[in-house]
């Protein structure tokens, strides 16, 4: 058997990375157990915004969106490579929700959460402003405010990272089978092993409540899985603004700036059933999505344009609403524990990528009075992620600062390496001097030496793992590239 962890962690999104990131922090053993790769589910399929949800206040969840704005800018703070602001533009259109309403909306969102850093609301006129240049003629009146973009799954892996450096032990493509009870302290089999630990978290996701029936628990808490779907298709604009679009079915979707070269597009909302594997955008969602955007955009697509889709199932608490777009983003915990009071199960149920770090806080102080090792309080609002250990303002210096010690990467590597690793970046580039330095050359500026890293300390095992969570470059990358790139890794493996 394995030794006695303090408390496992069961799933590895940004939920259950959060919180072995604070837990280890605190002095626990911690043990993080991922059936598959980190960020692999619902993690890496948001929208990529780090945002109060301007939306839910339609909803009245207002102690929900003044949680979430509260932690735009420590997010920020914390990881100022992966994260950045951006200024969104929401028209106004007739016939849909009153320009008085938007702006009551907007002046709640720029007071509710403590603002400090991000820009406020302001009033544009669409026909003399550049981000009216890409849309169809006829809008005019239009709101700009603030939100944040983050890579999703890059501040997934960069929790367990941090976790791993303060002691955690994670590990991936381990699966549960089951857990138990035993003399006061849990037995969690995974493959041909068993785990013990004093206390467990269940982090996953749209599997919490099959993860309960493993562990021999009932429960009379209601999940609603709803899956959202985004498309990519070749860049629609070429300024820095993202868009916040309303459709007359009273549904809204966001236009991004994506990787430079391309525009994000989304999401849908359906009530999901079956199987969580092999998740993908219908034909009916990206016509719907490219049908959204037309009716915006002067630039026509169609689903011959998208490039690229993607889907998740967000683990929502059922509260009994009509519409998916309208269920609650907030969390809930359900504690449970022997008869003696021992060996708890903390199971999570909901939540959303800008309240991990609040969850997480949270998590663990419900803990504390179970596991002794746990010390200390919420510290991972001010201590930076791993990279992120420079000035909140200061990436364009990091930028500049990468580009004359390797002046070999182009402009658009260097950001890129610099917008994924921060100031990390340097324990892979080492001393080189020249992109043969870094060894084989795969493509779009991905080297061996950042494959090895990828490997090495973020539990990277395919190809896909770097390609579409750790790097993002599977846009970039043909057949041929991908397969070299595969060969490499199995040999390293």
């Amino acid at each position: 058997m394995d030794s006695l962890y303090d408390i496992a962690v069961i799933g590895g999104g940004v939920n259950g990375c959060g919180i072995a990131r604070d837990a280890a922090g605190r002095g626990a053993k911690i043990l993080l157990l991922e059936k598959g790769d980190l960020a692999s589910g619902t993690s890496s399929a948001s929208t990529k915004l780090i945002h109060g949800g301007l939306r839910y206040l339609e909803h009245y969840e207002f102690a929900l969106v003044r949680e979430a704005l509260s932690e735009r800018e420590r997010l920020w703070a914390i990881a100022p490579h992966i994260i950045s602001p951006m200024r969104f533009v929401l028209p106004h259109v007739q016939g849909l929700r009153p320009r008085w309403l938007l702006r009551l909306g907007l002046f709640l969102y720029d007071h509710l959460g403590g603002r400090k850093r991000l820009p406020p609301t302001q009033s544009i006129d669409l026909r003399r402003h550049p981000a009216g240049m890409p849309l169809k003629p006829g809008f005019g009146p239009a709101f700009v405010y603030s939100d944040g973009w983050v890579d999703d799954a890059r501040l997934v892996v960069l929790n367990a990272r941090d976790a791993a450096d303060r002691g955690a032990t994670v590990l991936t493509h381990a699966s549960v089978e089951s857990l138990e009870r035993s003399d006061g302290i849990w037995l969690i089999r995974s493959g041909d092993k068993v785990h013990r630990a004093r206390a467990v978290v269940n982090a996953a996701g749209p599997s919490v409540l099959d993860l309960l029936g493993r562990a021999g628990q009932k429960t009379d808490r209601r999940m609603r899985l709803v899956c959202g779907s985004h498309i990519v298709v070749p860049r629609l604009f070429d300024h820095h603004y993202a868009y916040f679009f309303q459709i007359p079915d009273g549904r809204i979707f966001f236009a991004i700036p994506y990787q430079v070269d391309f525009t994000l597009i989304g999401t849908t909302d359906r009530d999901h059933e079956g199987p969580l594997s092999g998740i993908h955008a219908s034909a009916e969602e990206i016509a719907y999505l490219c049908e959204a955007a037309n009716a915006y955009f002067a630039r026509a697509i169609t689903p011959s344009d998208v490039v690229w889709t993607y889907s998740g199932v967000r683990p929502l608490i059922d509260d009994g609403t009509g519409k998916p777009e309208a269920a609650t983003r907030g969390y809930s915990f359900e504690l449970d524990c022997d008869a003696q009071g021992n060996a708890p199960l903390l199971s999570i149920f909901g939540g959303k990528i800008t309240t991990y770090r609040h969850l997480a806080k949270d998590a663990v102080e419900r803990l504390k009075p179970y596991v002794p090792s746990l010390t200390g309080n919420d510290w991972t609002a001010t201590e930076p992620l791993p990279g992120g250990d420079f000035p909140i303002d200061a990436i364009d210096a990091l930028q500049d600062a990468l580009a004359r010690e390797y002046p070999f990467l182009d402009r658009a590597t260097v950001q890129r390496i610099a917008g994924a690793y921060g100031t990390r970046a340097r324990l892979w580039l080492g001393a080189a001097r020249n992109m043969a330095g870094l060894g084989p050359h795969f493509g779009g500026g991905l080297t061996g030496a950042e494959v090895d890293y990828l490997v090495a300390q973020e539990w990277a095992t395919c190809a896909q793992d770097i390609l579409w969570r750790r790097t993002k470059l599977g846009l970039r990358f043909d057949a041929r590239q991908t397969e070299q790139l595969e060969t490499y890794m199995g040999e390293m493996l």
